[in-house]
């Protein structure tokens, strides 16, 4: 059983809304992750803060993914 669509509340298909969602979780997740980076490289955690930073371009490369298919799809 699916769910119904719920656009014609935000005005927004639940799909693109979706893809709109996974950005802004992206994004907000390289920003929280700045500071994950910030505080390993104050305890002289090295291996910490690299393994961040790679989570942190992750979340970027995401968060482009999701635009560029958002801007083909509003296209």
């Amino acid at each position: 059983m699916t769910t119904p669509e719920t656009g014609h509340v935000t005005g927004t298909k639940d799909k693109n809304y979706n893809i709109i969602w996974f950005v802004e979780a992206c994004l907000s997740n390289a920003l929280r992750l700045e500071t994950y980076i910030g505080d390993a490289e104050r305890d002289g955690d090295n291996e910490l803060a690299e393994f961040f930073r790679k989570a942190q371009e992750e979340s970027r490369k995401g968060a482009e993914q999701g635009k560029d298919l958002l801007r083909k799809r509003l296209s």
